[in-house]
Parts: structure tokens; C-alpha cells; sequence
């Protein structure tokens, strides 16, 4: 009977767990990152707290990368459909395996009980290399660093083009500090994928910061 409730409470306890992730499951654009929060429930049989965290730790790493993978797959392309449409092709599959194996562990937390609360993330322009494949610098690193793209109407999405570049973007309502300096251009179209600017001196090592319209 005590064997029963303990396992009960184990189940209540997961389930919970899943649920809370889930709903902490979110993507960052501005931050270019996808992040899920997940709990490694503690082993009731572990003779303490102490020796549970050994595999609730892990535990919780892999319930993390789940739901990361869940949300990855559900990312809008910028020529239309999903990322997991593309896992069918078995060169994506596997890079976005490993972009999802390279996750980064954002923080952990340890529980009183042994189990751990952990918050990962994958950054969407390792979503966006596995897509589209490594990212090639052709002529080298030529230009800005960042260039902020203004005047964007359009919703974020995984593979968008800048002036003909396959690079990194990061989108948000208004220009981070950190990129306050950075050469603005205003967006002339954005459409099938591509966002229109004009000719600027960039590479596919800039990152380009998109400004949606309010």
C-alpha cells in the first residue's frame, strides 16, 4: 500500500512537471532563442536528496530537450510551413539533432527533495544552419557586425533572407542597446522569404536586427 501511494505521488509529481514545462515552453526572437523550463523528478528509492540529484539532473536535461524538440519542430519557416517539415530529409534530421543535443543550459536549480529544475535553450540560428546548411562566409566577414533592419512587416520566422544574405536575425519592436551604434537601413518589401533592403556593404557573418512595424 505505501509502495502505491509513493509511486502515486511520483505520477502526480510528473505530471505536474510536464504540464508546468510546457506552458513555460516559449521562443525568444529577440534573443534568437528557443527555451523550455524542465523539472527532474527526484528517485523516491535514492537513500537521500543528495544521491537523487545524480539522475534527476539528467532526468530533467531530457525532459527539457523534449519539449525543446516539440517546439523547434513547430517554428514557421519563412517560405512558408514548418521547420519539422523538413525533417524528412535526413541531412536536416540529423543536424537538428545535434543542435538540439548542443543545448545550453541557461540555469539549474536544485529542489530540497532531490529533483532539479532546469531552463535550456537552442539558439534559432543553429535551427536555421541545420535547415539550410553551414553557414558559408564566402569572402570572409566583410562588413558590419550589425546592421538594424527598420520598417519589417513581417512575423518572425526561421531562413528569412536580408538583401540577398542568408544570415542571422534576431527580431524585436525597437533597437537593443547593445546595438545602438549599428548602420540602420529601412526595408523596402518583405515577401516569399525575403526581406528587401538596399545595397548594403554585409556578409553572412552580420547579424541583422529586424524591426517590426508597431
Amino acid at each position: 500500500m505505501l509502495r502505491c501511494a509513493a509511486m502515486l505521488r511520483t505520477l502526480i509529481a510528473l505530471a505536474v512537471t510536464v504540464a508546468t514545462a510546457r506552458a513555460d515552453t516559449k521562443v525568444d526572437w529577440a534573443r534568437g532563442l528557443v527555451i523550455a523550463d524542465a523539472v527532474g523528478v527526484a528517485d523516491r528509492h535514492a537513500p537521500n536528496p543528495a544521491v537523487a540529484r545524480g539522475t534527476s539532473r539528467r532526468g530533467a536535461e531530457a525532459n527539457a530537450k523534449k519539449l525543446l524538440a516539440a517546439k523547434i519542430a513547430d517554428l514557421p519557416l519563412a517560405g512558408g510551413g514548418k521547420v519539422g517539415d523538413r525533417a524528412s530529409d535526413a541531412d536536416v534530421k540529423a543536424r537538428l539533432a545535434r543542435a538540439l543535443e548542443g543545448a545550453i543550459s541557461l540555469a539549474a536549480d536544485p529542489e530540497t527533495d532531490g529533483a532539479w529544475r532546469v531552463t535550456m535553450a537552442v539558439p534559432i540560428e543553429a535551427v536555421r544552419q541545420a535547415i539550410v546548411g553551414p553557414r558559408s562566409l564566402g569572402d570572409g566577414d566583410k562588413g558590419p557586425r550589425i546592421v538594424i533592419v527598420e520598417g519589417v512587416s513581417a512575423k518572425p520566422a526561421v531562413g528569412w533572407k536580408v538583401g540577398g544574405l542568408e544570415a542571422a536575425t534576431v527580431w524585436a519592436g525597437d533597437a537593443p542597446a547593445w546595438a545602438k551604434d549599428a548602420p540602420r537601413v529601412k526595408a523596402k518589401s518583405a515577401k516569399a522569404g525575403a526581406i528587401e533592403v538596399p545595397g548594403i556593404d554585409a556578409s553572412a557573418a552580420t547579424l541583422f536586427v529586424i524591426i517590426t512595424k508597431p
